[in-house]
């Protein structure tokens, strides 16, 4: 675990919740208090992090909820699905907070809709683009038990210099 509280995959026990599909979000199990406190836990140690995106497993959470903010919209979904995938793909190097100074290009659709609920449990369905929509991608797949380490090539190091 990082110092943001970010779960890595060379933790064998963390690797564990990172490399398997999450349990759907039951609405009737959370109170509105604790899913505000959740998104709120998710948004900051995303932004501790400098990341764009946290999906629940990669703070040892075994639930279906990602956090984004891309292009100052912030974003929190449950239950998320990739419904809609563009023909055109574009290659693009990731990284990911699990995964420390690793980077690699990914082939991705350029645009896609994602549908799930939002806080309150409504059903949302949003159709992204751009970064958006691989954010959405990236931690659909983080949700699903996948990581982009898993499609990308040409993976490589780059180490961070902190100030």
């Amino acid at each position: 675990m990082t110092k943001h509280g970010i779960w890595l995959i060379d933790d064998k026990n963390e690797a564990k919740l990172l490399r398997k599909k999450v349990a759907d979000f039951d609405f009737k199990k959370h109170s509105k208090k604790e899913i505000q406190e959740l998104i709120r836990k998710m948004r900051s140690a995303m932004k501790k992090a400098n990341g764009i995106g946290l999906s629940a497993n990669q703070i040892g959470l075994d639930m279906n909820v990602f956090v984004a903010q891309v292009e100052n919209k912030f974003y929190s979904i449950f239950n998320s699905k990739i419904t809609k995938k563009s023909g055109e793909e574009a290659e693009i190097e990731e990284g990911c907070l699990s995964v420390p100074e690793t980077f690699g290009p990914v082939k991705r659709p350029e645009k896609v809709t994602l549908e799930g609920y939002d806080k309150n449990g409504r059903k949302v369905k949003i159709k992204a683009w751009g970064l958006l929509a691989r954010v959405f991608q990236h931690e659909t797949d983080h949700l699903n038990g996948k990581l982009f380490i898993d499609i990308a090539t040409d993976l490589h190091k780059y180490e961070r210099n902190e100030a």
